[in-house]
């Protein structure tokens, strides 16, 4: 039963990623490079909380504030 928890997650997390992903054409490339980067952190945190235990939630939510805050970074520098 948990593996198959587990892999719906998954799928849902790489559908959920390739949504967010594809609604990125209308964005300027500040809010493209940020959002990239929030998708990014979040599915790494997801990712990392899966393999170590801890609260998933916790991890994608961390993560995607990381990776959010990393891409404005990356985008304000590369100007």
């Amino acid at each position: 039963m948990t593996s198959k928890l587990l892999l719906t997650g998954k799928a849902g997390m790489i559908a959920m990623c390739l949504l967010s992903l594809s609604a990125c054409s209308t964005l300027t490339e500040t809010q493209q490079r940020v959002a990239s980067g929030a998708a990014i952190g979040a599915a790494a945190g997801t990712a990392g909380t899966l393999l170590m235990g801890g609260c998933v939630a916790c991890g994608a939510a961390i993560g995607g504030a990381v990776g959010a805050g990393t891409g404005y970074i990356i985008d304000q520098v590369q100007k």
